[in-house]
């Protein structure tokens, strides 16, 4: 969801410039910076760009820079005010030199910028509608931008999913004796304790452990995990504003993945678990920047 997008142009002697910038945001957040005068843009603008954007925080900036200069007049309140200060120091110093023009106006206040005359309406509304255009121009910029970004991260997330898949597989193949194994440790273990305590009933703890032994069977996990990465597949094809749902997709992953864990009855599956929650972990990295 990271772009950029700049657009610029002059029209009536006002130079105008639009940047538009888009990091990664769970929802969208539109920010808009403009100068005086070209607030009441701002409704149109974000609606328009609510329509095309899903996820991000973007921010649009609009820089104005008029040709002509301000042009400066002195404040006769101000003025009068500022002499009348020098004239009854003049009083009270003896000697003391007449002001400077220059010092009197440099005074806080004693200058202000002339008031601008009305321009035509028909000015301002063209300008309005160039700065308009070039908000939609540099919106499309922007699309663009995160558009090419997606095609890149479309090719990392797909290379994500293959490696949850191969560990998958992995992992199916190093579960696959792991109820009988887990039921023979569980039975030499019990035969163990039956050695010191004979009273205790072996027909119910031979059902104890046929229980334990079918909760550590992980194929339930594994199935769901072949279910998410078709249904991450599929949200992939569709291509088009899928990132809240690939965020809880991964989160799926992630819960099948942790109970594989705490069900592993050997080393070699349990190494196989932690690469997988490593994986998807930076599956959901990567699906952050997502639209």
């Amino acid at each position: 969801m990271t772009g950029f997008a700049r657009t610029e142009g002059i029209i009536e002697g006002t130079a105008w410039a639009w940047e538009l910038r888009s990091v990664n945001g769970r929802g969208l957040e539109l920010r808009f910076r403009l100068p005086p005068g070209f607030d009441t843009l701002e409704p149109a603008l974000r609606e328009a760009a609510a329509k095309l954007l899903r996820r991000g925080n973007v921010t649009a900036g609009l820089t104005i820079r008029r040709d002509e200069a301000p042009r400066l007049m002195p404040d006769p309140a101000a003025l009068d005010q500022a002499l009348a200060l020098v004239t009854e120091l003049q009083r009270r110093i003896p000697g003391a030199p007449p002001p400077r023009p220059e010092a009197l106006l440099a005074l806080p206040g004693v200058l202000r910028p002339a008031a601008v005359v009305a321009e035509d309406e028909q000015v301002t509304r063209a300008r309005e509608e160039a700065v308009r255009q070039g908000f939609l121009a540099a919106l499309d910029g922007l699309v663009a931008a995160r558009r090419a970004e997606g095609a890149r991260l479309a090719a990392t997330l797909t290379g994500l999913l293959d490696e949850i898949a191969a560990l998958c597989r992995r992992a199916t193949e190093e579960a696959a004796d792991q109820p009988a194994l887990q039921r023979t440790r569980m039975l030499e273990s019990v035969q163990a304790l039956l050695a010191e305590v004979p009273t205790l009933p072996e027909e119910r703890i031979a059902q104890e452990v046929a229980l334990l032994a079918a909760r550590s069977d992980v194929r339930e996990e594994l199935d769901r995990l072949d279910a998410h990465l078709y249904a991450a597949a599929t949200l992939l094809a569709e291509g088009t504003a899928i990132g809240r749902r690939f965020d809880f997709l991964v989160q799926e992953f992630n819960r099948e993945a942790n109970t594989l864990c705490s069900k592993s009855a050997s080393v070699a599956l349990t190494a196989t678990g932690l690469k997988l929650k490593a994986t998807i972990e930076q599956l959901r990295e990567q699906v952050q920047n997502v639209e």
